[in-house]
């Protein structure tokens, strides 16, 4: 079995933060909620512990980096509430690594998957920790322009189709206006970004504060 290659941990934002430890780690998520680098760090020191226990549980490579990202996402969303020197940790002697363990093999446990043919996700082309950011992203957005979003994005309509749907929903738009709403969307979704999660992924230069 082959652990992923995820380019990011390499990236200098995320070397930098190499020497940290765990507890370090979540603490700066915790307290840095409109940065991605620091949950960006956790995933690329513990991917492969998190990948081997879930390819060895999945039916095929598709469900298993399906799982993978659900998994991560699960994580993402436990983390911000995560409390070290809560009775569960203290009692259990529990740690962050333990802690991920457990919410992986929640994740295998629990989440129902789809059959292959039904997941369009690419591990490739979208790691866990963006995925989680433009969804986060993604939920920002006017209703509407989510809609469209998902539309063209999850069920790969065309603008035609987008237009027929919300004008049988009462929506008077056509194709063109969809074509128009879908790039204000993207933009918008953009912009919602972490500026670190713009630089790791999509290669924006990151302007520290205070640089002119």
């Amino acid at each position: 079995m082959q652990i992923p290659y995820f380019a990011e941990a390499h990236h200098p934002l995320i070397k930098s933060l190499f020497y940290h430890s765990d507890t370090e780690l979540l603490t700066l998520v915790q307290q840095n909620p409109d940065s991605g680098r620091y949950f960006t760090a956790i995933f690329c020191r513990y991917n492969p512990i998190v990948y081997t226990l879930i390819r060895h549980s999945a039916r095929s490579p598709v469900q298993a980096d399906y799982l993978f990202a659900l998994t991560w996402r699960h994580i993402y969303n436990e983390l911000c509430g995560l409390d070290l020197n809560s009775s569960q940790f203290t009692k259990d002697g529990l740690n962050v690594q333990n802690w991920l363990i457990n919410m992986t093999a929640y994740c295998i446990n629990e989440i129902q998957l789809p059959p292959t043919e039904a997941i369009h996700y690419s591990l490739k082309t979208t790691s866990p920790p963006l995925l989680c950011y433009v969804e986060q992203a993604l939920d920002q957005l006017p209703p509407i322009l989510r809609l469209m979003v998902l539309m063209s994005q999850t069920f790969r309509w065309s603008e035609t189709r987008i237009a027929a749907y919300l004008q049988a929903e009462g929506e008077t738009i056509n194709p063109n206006e969809i074509v128009h709403f879908l790039q204000e969307g993207y933009r918008m979704m953009e912009e919602k970004l972490p500026t670190d999660i713009r630089a790791i992924y999509l290669g924006e230069n990151l302007i520290q504060p205070g640089a002119a």
